[in-house]
């Protein structure tokens, strides 16, 4: 089961994510993704597998800002892979992350899109 945390602080949000996603471990997952706003500049990590898989990701390339997104996903549309690992970003402008299955995603991509946002989401066979 998918699970997200958010954080906005007056210190670093990258470990209070990291402890948030460790905390939704019980309910199960194929990958896990962490963004952080720094300075106007919206930054990612993603992994397939565990969240430990994450944090080593974050031991070489730590994630530095006061407000952040992070999220498991289980896999019940598309195969668990890193690219359909949350958060999606549009142009880095906007992270995105969501539980369970947008139906109406066609609607919305075309709204987003002529507003200018670049996306690659895919209709995905049932």
């Amino acid at each position: 089961m998918c699970g997200i945390v958010a954080a906005v602080a007056q210190r670093n949000v990258q470990e209070i994510l990291l402890e948030g996603l460790k905390r939704l471990e019980y309910r199960g997952y194929d990958s896990a993704g962490m963004t952080v706003l720094s300075e106007g500049v919206l930054t990612r990590h993603r992994a397939l597998g565990k969240v430990a898989a994450l944090a080593a990701r974050l031991d070489t390339a730590s994630l530095p800002g006061f407000s952040g997104i992070a999220h498991t996903r289980w896999a019940t549309h598309g195969k668990p892979s890193e690219a359909n690992a949350h958060p999606h970003h549009s142009s880095d402008q906007v992270a995105v992350v969501h539980n369970g299955i947008i139906e109406n995603y066609e609607s919305i991509k075309e709204g987003l899109q002529r507003s200018g946002y670049v996306l690659a989401l895919k209709r995905i066979p049932k």
